[in-house]
């Protein structure tokens, strides 16, 4: 069977011992890792197999990793993930979606398997697929063991991206870069809000000339008209009329890594003081970019950001950043570092961040956004579509 690796087996390994030493540091045996996201991290693993449990086991004694998943996707693991057989798993069908049994109690005799039954064993609690019922299930059925919550130490080694991970950022960008484009190309008074919304996701799949998309973690946000004023809403069957705001947020998938990018777009003629707005938001997120640099706190970049909207009496006080990476649903979003008023996280080469700096005033709106990753000197633009306010 052909193994689909994106990356050499050195820079797994790279990512392992990270792992590993973060473990030790915390006292931790065995870590049981439940977000898709730290899977496919770790070893590649890639299905949209995550409505069942899965889990990987990071044991410090073991040189590689078990992947465990419901069996026929014991398939992908020997198709996406550079381990051995002998570290793939694949638990009974009748263990989903039972209310007899749990695969928990699966997971745990392989955690037994391995000698831990006593370990101190982290878990991701604050994941988005680590259920109270699976960590009621998993402490049950090891008596012996004693849980800590280790949520986030895969995400906080996630944060700084390799070179090799940055090639396929700035792929996805450019995806990004072209879903930009065919949503422009396609809005146009009467057509229906579903056809634009199917005209970007069909360009996020298609990708460009050069390499395809694939699907990502989230939806295409198209807000239009009135619900401009709602910064997540999401596409109707109703006709685009004239003289209409249409924020749109989209992405580029490559190879599970994602950008977020935003723009928006008015169909007629927008009113001057409008246009002020969206002059003023892009003055805005043109500070924040211009001072981004290594060793600087989040908190700095919101202050250069928020200094020029203070100047023109806008308040914002939500985030205006947060760091993008693998993406698997529901978000891109590593749920580390944010920019805000208050972050303390140092910066350095090789995060990436989204840049949403999306205004959402009461009775208007705009969402001018960028995707960047930090550089030695500054930053780097994951995508090239102009940061202006788009008419048409």
């Amino acid at each position: 069977m052909e193994r689909i690796l994106h990356f050499e087996r050195a820079e797994y390994a790279t990512r392992l011992a990270a792992v590993k030493a973060e473990m030790s540091k915390r006292g931790l045996d065995i870590l049981l890792i439940s977000e898709p996201p730290n899977q496919n991290y770790l070893t590649g693993y890639d299905a949209y197999s995550f409505y069942t449990p899965q889990m990987a086991i990071v044991a410090l004694d073991r040189d590689e990793p078990i992947m465990i998943t419901r069996g026929m996707d014991a398939a992908s693991s020997r198709i996406t993930t550079y381990l051995s057989d002998d570290s793939i798993r694949g638990f009974p069908d009748s263990y989903v979606n039972s209310t007899e049994r749990s695969a928990y109690e699966f997971i745990a005799k392989i955690v037994q398997e391995l000698g831990s039954e006593k370990a101190v064993i982290g878990v991701e609690m604050g994941g988005y697929y680590y259920s109270a019922r699976a960590h009621a299930d998993l402490v049950k059925a090891l008596p012996q063991a004693r849980f800590e919550d280790a949520d986030l130490l895969v995400n906080w080694i996630r944060l700084v991206k390799s070179p090799a991970e940055l090639v396929f950022m700035r792929q996805a960008g450019l995806i990004g870069d072209a879903v930009i484009k065919r949503v422009i190309e396609t809005a146009e008074p009467g057509v229906r809000e579903c056809d634009l919304a199917a005209a970007a996701y069909h360009q996020e799949i298609s990708g460009t000339p050069e390499f395809g998309g694939t699907y990502n973690s989230s939806v295409v946000h198209l807000c239009i008209g009135e619900r401009a004023l709602a910064p997540h809403s999401t596409w109707t069957d109703k006709p685009l009329s004239n003289n209409t705001v249409i924020n749109f947020e989209i992405h580029g998938t490559r190879r599970r890594y994602q950008i977020n990018v935003s723009r928006t777009l008015y169909l007629g003629k927008p009113s001057i003081d409008y246009v002020k707005l969206a002059d003023i938001a892009i003055e805005a997120l043109n500070a924040g970019l211009d001072s981004v640099r290594p060793g600087q706190a989040c908190s700095e970049v919101f202050a250069a950001f928020h200094k020029v909207l203070a100047r023109n009496g806008i308040e914002k006080d939500q985030r205006i950043g947060y760091p993008l990476g693998i993406g698997y649903p529901p978000t891109v979003a590593e749920r580390t570092a944010s920019i805000r008023r208050e972050e303390k996280t140092v910066l350095q080469p090789g995060m990436c961040f989204h840049m949403m700096t999306g205004l959402w005033l009461g009775d208007q709106s705009v969402t001018i956004t960028q995707p960047f990753a930090i550089t030695e000197k500054g930053c780097e633009p994951l995508t090239h579509t102009p940061r202006t306010l788009i008419v048409k």
